[in-house]
């Protein structure tokens, strides 16, 4: 952890974009296109009723002409869109429970490749679905487009891209990482302390970044379309059991859905403050854990690492018992807590309150739908966030 060129090596984490892919890919070469035409075409398809025909008479493709990480995150993309679009359709309650072998065997096999579960994850749809419209422009929302859309007009761009600018906010953080961990190692500590004061405004500034989903993203469509898109198959109650991948296994399986969760940012983040989010089968650090099997195993390598070989920022700070680096550790874990309340808010805006509009005018009671109470991760999402809001609220030191 020693600079930040070592972090890039070995993690893939770009200087630039942080956890995201840089230039992904944007075409597969034959045969692969086939795949990548649906994919292109997925709203037009799934609006006149020919999606799940079109996919089932794609030819079987071995992945193994699939060369380069880049090649194969591509290929990943495509086939969890096609994969979303085949199970849920319209999105009108008519679901498959099953995947075809034509699409279940080869997204298997490069799944297992990859490391990465045969789902759309976070991973794919924020991180390698991307583009410059003019590359030697900035990194701007205005200047940046996805590579697919699910129906709903520009909410999956304005969702997917959104979510994206966050984590290329972020990446400054993550570069403070090696400069924060030398110092603690060296008992540095007017290093550490201007460390954590560049940390804590590299959060103000993915904070800033983070309220202009509202400019992209219009609740209604994203609540009523592009969620159900990025519903998975684990405890939900149209695919009690999970969905079948045909050719791969005879018994269902079970994958939650795309979820920020599935993010590294924050994991890292509370890593680096020493954050914890509680034990057991019901705690949120259970169900972080668990979301990690869905990021790139090289993510899954750096946090691992974080953990197991750097040395604990927090304790050194207690040990110290210097007001003004507690102060300065403080706001960081404080940051954080404003990050993860307006992520309350943001769901509040886009799930809690669209749900009880639906509830409403759709059923004889007005208690909300349980189903739609639960993030695309399969979570309660109010309860999950509350809580990991709560428990890095707890982080902060006193100043005595």
């Amino acid at each position: 952890m020693e600079s930040s060129w070592k972090i890039v090596e070995e993690f893939h984490i770009d200087e630039d974009v942080g956890f995201a892919l840089p230039d992904p890919q944007e075409e597969l070469p034959y045969p692969y296109n086939a795949w990548t035409s649906i994919a292109k075409n997925l709203t037009d398809l799934i609006e006149n009723g020919e999606l799940r025909a079109e996919v089932e008479k794609l030819p079987m493709l071995s992945i193994d002409d699939l060369q380069g990480h880049k090649s194969q995150r591509l290929a990943h993309l495509v086939l969890g869109y096609i994969t979303m679009a085949y199970v849920w359709n319209r999105g009108d309650g008519d679901v498959r429970k099953f995947l075809p072998r034509n699409i279940a065997v080869p997204y298997c096999k490069l799944s297992e490749k990859l490391g990465l579960p045969p789902i759309l994850v976070y991973a794919d749809c924020v991180l390698a679905n991307w583009k410059k419209k003019d590359p030697h422009g900035p990194m701007t929302y205005e200047n940046m487009d996805i590579l697919f859309s699910f129906p709903g007009g520009d909410c999956s761009k304005g969702f997917f891209l959104a979510s994206l600018l966050v984590e290329i906010a972020a990446a400054s953080a993550i570069k403070l990482f090696p400069t924060i961990f030398k110092a603690v190692q060296h008992q540095d500590k007017d290093t550490l302390q201007k460390a954590l004061q560049d940390f804590a405004l590299c959060l103000e500034r993915v904070h800033k970044e983070f309220e202009d989903i509202h400019k992209y993203v219009d609740p209604n469509l994203f609540f009523n379309v592009l969620r159900i898109y990025l519903t998975g198959w684990k405890g939900h109650n149209q695919l009690p059991e999970g969905l079948l991948y045909e050719g791969v296994s005879d018994t269902p399986k079970m994958f939650a859905g795309g979820s920020a969760a599935q993010s590294s940012i924050f994991q890292s983040f509370d890593i680096l403050l020493g954050t914890g989010h509680g034990a057991g089968e019901a705690s949120p650090a259970e169900f972080l854990l668990e979301m990690r099997t869905y990021m790139p195993p090289a993510h899954q390598k750096f946090l691992l690492s974080l953990e197991k070989s750097c040395p604990s920022v927090r304790e050194f700070v207690v040990s110290k018992g210097d007001s003004s680096l507690k102060e300065v550790y403080n706001k960081c874990v404080d940051a954080m807590v404003s990050l993860r309340s307006y992520h309350l808010t943001v769901v509040t805006k886009y799930i809690l309150i669209p749900n009880n509009l639906q509830s409403k005018t759709t059923q004889t009671s007005e208690e909300p739908s349980e189903e739609n109470n639960k993030g695309t991760g399969g979570t309660n999402f109010m309860t999950f966030l509350k809580s990991v809001r709560d428990t890095t609220k707890e982080a902060r030191l006193s100043k005595e």
